[in-house]
């Protein structure tokens, strides 16, 4: 029993020496901590994701360039670059990555079983990126946005607001777990829904798949999650316009483009709450043992100029639950 004891003191020990806090490394050697930062889109990540981002480091005592790095890794034309980004990462010897989506977390996973991971995740569980919420396991933490559960919601507003819906066209990230895309069709056939499904793989598709759903005589558009998805938003909201259908989206950023309306959690908590785990992470947190977090507070936002230029008047029952109109 003694010898047991003796080695397990001895694991403690490595394990304690292999979580020591980077902040406090940093602080003996004059070295800043360093995160990556694995972006999943063509497009370096908009507003206020970045933003939000520093600002949850700096409440959590990291500056950016001050006592920490921040190197952004981000294909330039497909999601297939993501394992060479993955692996300059882990060549540039980071001390935590940070990702998004379904397929960057995994890729990062792939690419290091040592470097600490925080993901912000549409489906986490789902995706296979971590086996329990609440004890995470192995290198990746982070948040999960309940993308699925919030797919089949949307798609129950979008029948609310538009009268008569009887086919709807779901935009779909070609790289995301299939839990999203199952549970939005689960909820087209309870509300008697005709759902037709577009795969997305790129920008160049965008316009494609718009002008498809226009003329396959869709009444509405349900714009599934993902990091992708959101980066090509502005192309959908214009040709929505343009083609005059009607289109449901996951934040508020896109009704405020001018999106008909959105529901979901607040992108800027997210990814501030992403970097209040990241320090927690820098200063010796095992990933492992760090919980994954969900949303508690979901927004509704309504853009009633886009819904006047539409013809649509959306019912009080819906303006009343709404946070913001924008008028």
């Amino acid at each position: 029993m003694a010898s047991m004891g003796r080695r397990a003191f001895v694991a403690l020990l490595g394990c304690s020496a292999a979580v020591w806090s980077v902040a406090a490394r940093a602080q003996q050697t004059g070295s800043r901590a360093s995160i990556g930062l694995l972006w999943p889109a063509a497009a370096p990540p908009a507003s206020p994701r970045m933003e939000s981002f520093r600002l949850g480091l700096r409440e959590s005592g990291f500056v950016e360039g001050q006592n920490v790095v921040i190197t952004i890794r981000h294909p330039q034309r497909d999601p297939q670059q993501l394992p060479e980004l993955a692996a300059e990462l882990v060549r540039l010897k980071v001390d935590v990555i940070l990702s998004n989506g379904d397929f960057a977390p995994r890729v990062a996973q792939q690419a290091t079983k040592t470097i600490p991971i925080v993901a912000i995740s549409d489906d986490v569980i789902g995706a296979g990126i971590i086996a329990s919420l609440s004890r995470p396991g192995g290198n990746t933490t982070g948040l999960t946005i309940l993308s699925p559960e919030l797919s089949a919601k949307r798609l129950e507003l979008l029948k609310e607001i538009v009268p008569g819906l009887t086919r709807v066209t779901a935009l779909w990230d070609a790289t995301a777990v299939a839990s999203q895309l199952l549970m939005t069709e689960n909820a087209a056939r309870s509300l008697g829904i005709n759902l037709h499904v577009s795969e997305l793989r790129s920008r160049d598709d965008v316009a494609d798949a718009v002008r498809a759903a226009r003329d396959s005589q869709a009444q509405g558009l349900n714009v599934l999650s993902s990091p992708f998805l959101a980066s090509v938003s502005r192309e959908i909201i214009s040709l929505a316009a343009e083609y005059r259908l009607p289109a449901i989206y996951q934040w508020r950023e896109q009704a405020e483009a001018g999106g008909l309306i959105s529901y979901g959690p607040s992108l800027a908590a997210m990814w501030r709450q992403a970097a209040i785990i990241v320090a927690r992470v820098l200063k010796g947190a095992n990933p492992a043992d760090l919980p994954v977090e969900q949303p508690t507070k979901f927004e509704l936002v309504v853009n009633a100029r886009t819904a006047k230029s539409l013809g649509l008047t959306i019912p009080t029952s819906v303006l009343l639950r709404a946070d913001e109109v924008i008028e």
